[in-house]
């Protein structure tokens, strides 16, 4: 039979209480630092957050559908301080925090890695990053 450690007790708090203020003014400088992504469908406007981006809420409006994301972000950021979780670092401050592993064969890795040099990147990592964003632009 296998076993697994516990992971960290997370407090039991109720879903429909309020946040604790300090927690909810933390939210709410964070949250206002995130950007929303945000595109119109059938008359509705939808937002995410490129930080959450599974926060997410709608709206009539481009405003209404902008401060209902931004108070969707809140509770989430809440949430997360609440627990003691990090929220993530905001978009353009540009901190590089999430990882990507893809798979390539050895001969794919050995051009990738002249074409980096050849163009005078550090790394596989910062070319394919680069390249990507540039044709995007």
């Amino acid at each position: 039979m296998r076993t697994f450690a516990k992971s960290k007790k997370r407090p039991e708090l109720a879903i429909d209480r309020p946040f604790d203020p300090e927690i909810l003014k933390r939210a709410r400088k964070i949250a206002q630092t995130y950007q929303v992504v945000m595109w119109e469908e059938d008359g509705e406007f939808y937002g995410r957050g490129v930080e959450l981006p599974l926060t997410m809420d709608d709206g009539k409006t481009p405003d209404e559908c902008m401060k209902k994301t931004r108070e969707a972000f809140v509770a989430t950021i809440g949430y997360m301080l609440e627990i003691g979780e990090a929220p993530p670092a905001p978009a353009v401050e540009g901190k590089r925090d999430v990882q990507l592993n893809i798979r390539i064969s050895a001969e794919e890795k050995l051009i990738l890695d002249a074409a980096s040099r050849r163009r005078g990147y550090a790394s596989i990592s910062d070319y394919i990053r680069s390249v990507a964003i540039a044709a995007e632009k």
